[in-house]
């Protein structure tokens, strides 16, 4: 997609959605539309006056906001000031906040993740922990040290969707973009799921099954909604007290129960090394069986290392420089996990903590700690213990976020490339990406819902896809560091790094899939699928519609004129005519020249109004506010140019801001009183069948226009633009 195509989307395009500005239907021709059958005055239009109620009285001028508005203020916050040109820094973060708001989901993975691996070794074999923790540390340092790299190659951000399509195809990449948006809406049910046993298991294990756990989970997710409508920043700065409490109190745990089996190193070094060289040399054990429950213990303990692809999807959200804040983030959240999900491992074997409990392991592990320490049944204990269990909890809870963070950028991602409709890229007024979040949300409650908040079925469905999409990622990177081979210098090195970490992936998928499949792997495979469908279904449309309007741009895009462009102002005494346009395209031409043909020697000027939307596409930086409006003036100066060659005056007005309808309707009354005796005009894609796809998959910003302009009592044409 080349830039000026992507800018002109971001301008917004009264005449069709920013999705359908680039659209269009199969082989059929876009057909200059009829003006409606109204007839107006040749000589003039009856000037406008105040709008009146029911009772003839003129309605006030401003209205006091409502109640709906007043506690929508108080929950989400005041609209962001875009002239702010500080605006970036109130939205970005730095390393430490980015690793608090990233790196939680990774970190409270070590609530369930070393646990489950722990399960799978039984008490028999209980001595491989050590080689487990081994492991898991190595396996997250490679995977991070990968993911540094992309950050490198994709500073704008994407992580696996835009690796996937940019490396392996499009269509690849939508699988990986797909895998990814179901994972998440799963990391956000786990972890308030987790969240709610830690919690409730304080009160005793018969409060898992109760459904106030249920109602208490539906809630927090109600409330990460509520928090991340906010904003990002505000969000991960109001729960940072909770993740560090959560690395006190583990590194306190762990570090203990390492201290405390110190002096005795020696000796459990011995019985590890007894009990392997006891387990090989089993008959009815032996080398391959021991390597088998290894292998599966590791890869059903791959939750561990969801949330470390989580900073290259969120790159735009990073305090500049991008890059360098990404990879300090990525080091806090490799260095965080890799001790305290070993570390746990660890501590369960010195602390011979038994594989099967009623509890949480870590809980058990807490109480275990106390008692070593001689503070069974003293306050300090009991308040250490409690602290530690309210601080997974809430981490749990911290970890949802990520899903809140990094799904709706990826949905904004694809809506930008046509598999999403392309109103998952708006921005709200706070300048989060809140139909994403609404739709995680709304996810993640189904998801809730249909498992009942049980732990164990949603972690059999979880990781699967996560490791789809680093195995993509890997594959691909692999792919580009074969391709500069002639080129960098250091090609061997990321190859064999990116190459041991495919082998690593893949394995873990692998055995992830047919190790859960029958238990209910297979659901998160089907629901994936079913996203991809719908992902080609969606592009299929969008690519059909875009050939119609990309002919009306060949056909419009290069009109000529005759004679000496007309470069006097407008009178705003004379009728004039006010085309709400978008991006400089056949689209908008087509809607000017059909204005003139509305009523013909009627008119005696041009206004041209256009929006430039900021959405998730284009705020990506300070500077992307002046991009945006640089781009819009561009468009409009061309607007303006072509006007005064067909000898109107002509004129622009332009304002930048996150919804279209409302910027529009704000300029349009300050037309309106500039320009007394103006119509409105703005163009509207029809079809010759309208269904709720069209409707679904196109915004209706000319309908909700008109409706408010009509109230205030301003006159709005929709001119239709026909696709059959």
């Amino acid at each position: 997609m080349d830039d000026r195509h992507e800018a002109s989307k971001q301008a917004a395009e009264p005449s069709e959605s920013r999705s359908a500005a680039s659209s269009s239907l199969g082989n059929e021709t876009v057909k200059p539309a009829t003006p409606s059958p109204i007839v107006l005055p040749s000589s003039e239009i009856v000037e406008q006056g105040p709008a009146l109620g029911i009772d003839g009285a003129p309605l006030p001028e401003g209205e006091e906001p409502s109640m709906r508005d007043r506690l929508r203020t108080l929950l989400i916050g005041k609209p962001r000031d875009l002239q702010d040109k500080s605006i970036f820094t109130h939205v970005s973060l730095v390393a430490f906040l980015a690793w608090v708001g990233l790196g939680a989901d990774g970190l409270s993975s070590s609530c369930y993740g070393p646990a489950e691996a722990f399960h799978i070794l039984g008490e028999e074999h209980r001595y491989l922990a050590i080689f487990l923790a081994l492991a898991i540390a190595v396996t997250v340092f490679i995977i991070s040290a990968c993911y540094s790299h992309i950050i490198e190659a994709f500073p704008s951000g994407g992580g696996g969707y835009l690796v996937a399509s940019k490396l392996l195809g499009p269509k690849i990449g939508v699988v990986s973009g797909c895998a990814l948006l179901v994972d998440y809406v799963l990391t956000i049910t786990v972890s308030i799921s987790a969240a709610g046993d830690a919690l409730f298991g304080l009160v005793g294990p018969g409060w898992f099954d109760s459904p106030w756990k249920l109602y208490a989970e539906f809630l927090a997710i109600f409330v990460l909604i509520v928090l991340n409508l906010r904003g990002i920043k505000e969000s991960v700065q109001l729960l940072m007290p909770i993740f560090l409490v959560f690395l006190l109190t583990h590194l306190v745990l762990i570090a203990g129960s390492v201290s405390i089996n110190l002096p005795a190193a020696g000796t459990v070094a011995k019985d590890i090394a007894a009990n392997v060289h006891a387990g090989l040399r089993d008959p009815k054990f032996g080398p391959l069986a021991m390597f088998l429950l290894f292998l599966k213990a590791y890869s059903l303990g791959a939750g561990t290392y969801t949330g470390l692809e989580a900073v290259s999807n969120s790159m735009p959200v990073m305090r500049e420089p991008r890059v360098p804040t990404a990879q300090r983030t990525m080091r806090y959240m490799a260095f965080s996990l890799a001790f305290t999900a070993g570390g746990l491992m660890v501590a369960y074997l010195l602390l011979n903590i038994p594989s099967e409990t009623t509890t949480t392991l870590n809980h058990v592990l807490a109480d275990r700690f106390v008692q070593e320490i001689g503070l069974q049944g003293h306050w300090l204990g009991w308040l250490f213990v409690v602290v530690t269990l309210i601080s997974e909890g809430a981490l749990l809870f911290v970890a949802a976020q990520t899903g809140f963070i990094d799904g709706p950028r990826i949905l904004a991602n694809m809506a930008h490339d046509s598999w999403m409709p392309r109103w998952f890229s708006n921005l709200s007024e706070r300048l989060a990406t809140h139909n994403g979040i609404l739709l995680m949300g709304m996810a993640a409650l189904g998801a809730l819902w249909y498992t009942h908040g049980n732990v164990y079925v949603l972690v059999i469905m979880y990781s699967i896809n996560v490791f789809l999409t680093f195995s993509l990622s890997m594959i691909g990177m692999c792919r580009h560091w074969y391709s500069l081979r002639r080129r960098h210098p250091l090609w061997r090195r990321r190859l064999a790094l990116f190459g041991f970490g495919a082998v690593v992936c893949v394995s873990i998928l692998c055995v992830t899939i047919s190790e859960k499949f029958d238990e209910g792997g297979w659901r998160t495979i089907a629901v994936t699928l079913l996203c991809v469908g719908l992902c080609f279904a969606v592009n299929r449309y969008y690519r059909k519609v875009g050939q119609s309007v990309r002919r009306l741009d060949e056909m419009l895009g290069r009109l000529t004129t005759i004679g000496e462009p007309n470069m006097a102002e407008p009178d705003p005494n004379q009728p004039a005519a006010v085309i709400l346009v978008g991006g400089y395209s056949g689209l908008g031409i087509h809607t000017m020249l059909n204005a003139i043909r509305f009523a013909p020697g009627h008119f005696k000027s041009f206004v041209f109004l256009s929006v430039g939307v900021i959405d998730s596409g284009n705020f990506k930086g300070s500077g992307a506010v002046e991009s945006l409006r640089e781009h819009c003036e561009e468009s409009l100066h061309s607007y303006v140019d072509l006007g005064r060659r067909l000898g109107m005056p002509s004129t622009s007005v332009l304002s930048i801001g996150t919804d279209a309808v409302d910027e529009l309707e704000r300029d349009c009354l300050e037309i309106a009183h500039r320009f007394p005796k103006a119509t409105f005009f703005a163009g509207q894609l029809v079809f010759q069948k309208d269904t709720w796809l069209h409707r679904f998959l196109h915004n209706q910003t000319a309908y909700s226009l008109q409706r408010r302009l009509q109230w205030a009592g301003v006159p709005m044409v929709i001119l239709p633009t026909r696709v059959r």
